[in-house]
């Protein structure tokens, strides 16, 4: 061997040993370091025909997260941590990175979010075993609401039940009254899953209430071929379309009806088929489209400034810089702020240390976000009061309506409370009819608040 080879060999040990000295120098430091942080699982979807929808959402979640840190701290002076896992949107992957991650940091994962109702049902069976609270913003199973069946599941700010409700009341409002809704068809375009099929149940309610034709149509995932489905509608003709779509089915879907006739002003999109990527495939034809908001519309605020500030200034963002402020980026910080404020709340209770689901889920059940708070949050105007107990875990029952101008989405009606006279029975025996099928004694909740 020559003397060069030689030389640099020996280097190269050298550099090996100094590397696992420091390792091992460091270990102390980082154990005690990691022993004060809460782990945050993040669950996103950046790969397949769902990503263009899932991306945004997961930059604005691990932004807040980011900013939380940098702004803040962390969460009472305990940082977070975090760590991605790609699921797809599919369910089993979707488990498969809650085994994954469920065990990590000093106390376990603080809270799962997956943005996937197909996920959510098949996690809802799991995380009372393991006792890590399940926050469904906006989707997940509308019977979850019921904290004394579902002590694990929040679907804070709103489920399909009262968007689906909101719709109803709202084309109803442009009829001219509910009695004028007798005789008229409204046609439901899901996503065939668990998540498109979450609204039936509340519109064969209403149905049957107010007298109107419903259609249920469904469509394959991931929803790029809909011809048939729209064929239907024009030989049909309903007065409104209701689009349960997610991804590219929901541009897919404006272009069908672009090319079938179906005027958009009388499509309305749940909130998940109402953000920038849905429209603007199909460039100026979707003008007139509706959709529901419920949580954070377009726009920048208070706390989008502290994002340029303290991310996007120091090139730390997680995105693009023109992403922030769109719908699904917003959405995706007001999650992350969701799941911080369970924390916070819980430290009020348990100290300022990392805490297990289990003390996590006790802030969740006890938020109280007023207008006071989400202003001091940097969050004024981007979602309702939020206010929980053990009975109702979602807190809020509000949305409005946005319509696309061609190049903005703006809110054009609302607020809108659903109607929980018609919601809370439903509620109430699918979440009995859970709790018998899974042997759940209900809690007392009066008990409870007594001890």
């Amino acid at each position: 061997m020559k003397l060069a080879e030689r030389m640099r060999g020996l280097a190269v040990a050298a550099g090996a040993v100094a590397a696992i000295m420091a390792v091992t120098a460091s270990g102390p430091v980082q154990a005690q370091s990691k022993a004060k942080e809460q782990f945050f699982p993040v669950l996103v979807y950046r790969t397949g025909p769902y990503a263009p929808n899932g991306t945004p959402w997961a930059n604005g979640y691990v932004d807040y997260l980011k900013l939380v840190n940098a702004r803040d701290g962390g969460i009472g002076g305990v940082k977070i941590a975090y760590e991605e896992c790609e699921d797809g949107y599919a369910t089993d992957r979707g488990v498969e990175c809650y085994e994954r991650l469920k065990g990590k940091g000093p106390t376990g994962a603080t809270v799962y979010q997956p943005l996937s109702t197909g996920i959510t049902f098949a996690l809802t069976d799991k995380v009372p075993g393991d006792k890590i609270p399940l926050v469904t913003a906006g989707y997940g199973r509308a019977d979850s609401v019921d904290g004394t069946v579902f002590k694990w599941n929040f679907p804070l700010g709103g489920t399909y039940w009262d968007a689906a409700d909101i719709l109803v009341q709202h084309v109803a409002k442009k009829e001219g009254g509910m009695d004028k809704l007798k005789g008229k068809k409204i046609a439901l375009v899901y996503h065939d899953s668990p998540y498109g099929k979450e609204p039936i149940p509340l519109l064969q309610e209403r149905s049957k209430a107010n007298g109107f034709q419903l259609l249920l149509l469904p469509v394959t995932h991931p929803g790029v071929e809909q011809k048939a489905t729209w064929l239907q509608i024009r030989q049909q003709r309903p007065d409104y379309v209701f689009l349960w779509g997610w991804g590219v089915m929901n541009s897919a879907a404006i272009k069908e009806a672009v090319a079938t006739g179906y005027p958009r002003e009388k499509m309305y999109g749940v909130w998940w088929s109402g953000a920038e990527p849905d429209v603007i495939p199909a460039g100026a034809d979707a003008k007139g489209y509706n959709a529901l908001v419920f949580l954070a519309p377009a726009g920048q605020g208070q706390v989008h400034k502290d994002v340029m500030k303290y991310l996007y200034d120091k090139g730390q963002g997680t995105g693009p810089k023109d992403e922030v402020g769109q719908i699904l980026y917003n959405r995706g910080l007001v999650s992350a702020m969701l799941g911080v404020e369970g924390v916070k709340r819980a430290q009020t209770r348990y100290g300022k240390k990392p805490l297990t689901g289990e003390q996590v889920r006790w802030g969740l059940e006890n938020l109280a976000l007023d207008a006071a708070a989400l202003k001091k949050l940097g969050f004024e105007g981007y979602m309702d009061p939020i206010q929980t107990t053990c009975v109702d875990h979602e807190g809020s029952h509000s949305g409005r309506i946005e319509t696309w101008d061609g190049k903005n989405w703006k809110i054009t009606a609302g607020p809108y409370e659903s109607d929980l006279q018609i919601i809370k029975p439903l509620i109430r025996a699918s979440a009995e009819k859970y709790a018998a099928e899974k042997h759940i004694t209900p809690r007392d909740c009066a008990k409870e608040a007594s001890q």
